[in-house]
C-alpha cells in the first residue's frame, strides 16, 4: 500500500488481528507460496482509525466483515518490532524500520466456511488452521515472537475471562519475566529477545 503510514522513527502503522472461536482456538493464516503462518494483519492509511482499518484487513485477507465478528478487545497502545536488518528496504522512502501495531481480538460469531480468501488485490493467505492460545508465539517468523506474546498476554482476558491459559513450559524464562510485568510494555521497541 503506497500510502501506508510510517511514523518520524520509521515505524509502520499497522494493525494486527487474533480471531478465536467458541472452542477458544485461534485462527493463523497459511502466507500464499510459503511455510509461514500468522495472524492476519495490514497497514494503516493516513487519518485511518485503527479500528477501520482493522475491519477493513480483516475483510481484505479473510473475507470476513463485521457481521462475522465480535470485538473483544483492543491493546492500550502500540506493541512495536524492528525488522532485522536483511528485511529492510534501504532504498525505500520514507524508510521503514519496523512495525508498530494496535492488536484486535475478536470472536467469530459464525462459520469459519465464510472465511474467503480473494477480497483483496493479492490474497496473503491460501489457507486457516485453528490452534491452542499461546501456539501462535511458536509459529510466526521469530521476529514478531515478542509483540505475539505480548498482545496474546494483554488481550487474552477478553477472550478467557476466568482462567486465561498459562503459556506452555517449552517459554524461555526471560519472556515468563516479561509477562509478568504491564502487559502494554511488554513487546520490547527493537524485538529483540535479550
Amino acid at each position: 500500500m503506497s500510502n501506508d503510514w510510517i511514523d518520524d522513527e520509521g515505524f509502520r502503522a499497522n494493525v494486527g488481528i487474533i480471531l478465536t472461536n467458541d472452542s477458544g482456538k485461534l485462527m493463523l493464516g497459511g502466507r500464499v507460496g510459503a511455510k509461514g503462518w500468522q495472524f492476519p494483519q495490514g497497514g494503516m492509511a493516513p487519518g485511518e482509525s485503527a479500528e477501520a482499518a482493522m475491519f477493513r484487513e480483516l475483510e481484505e485477507e479473510v473475507g470476513l466483515t463485521t457481521s462475522d465478528v465480535e470485538l473483544l478487545g483492543v491493546t492500550r497502545d502500540w506493541l512495536r518490532y524492528r525488522l532485522p536488518e536483511k528485511f529492510v528496504r534501504k532504498h525505500s522512502q520514507p524508510l521503514c524500520i519496523g512495525q508498530k501495531q494496535r492488536w484486535f481480538m475478536l470472536r467469530l460469531r459464525t462459520s469459519d466456511k465464510n472465511v474467503r480468501f480473494d477480497r483483496g488485490d493479492e490474497p496473503e493467505f491460501d489457507r486457516i488452521r485453528w490452534v491452542e492460545y499461546w501456539r501462535p508465539v511458536n509459529e510466526v517468523i521469530y521476529f514478531k515472537r515478542r509483540v505475539y506474546a505480548s498482545a496474546l498476554h494483554e488481550l487474552g482476558s477478553t477472550a478467557y475471562p476466568n482462567p486465561m491459559p498459562r503459556p506452555p513450559r517449552w517459554w524461555p524464562k526471560r519472556w515468563r519475566i516479561v509477562l509478568d510485568k504491564e502487559p502494554a510494555r511488554a513487546g520490547s521497541a527493537d524485538g529483540n529477545d535479550r
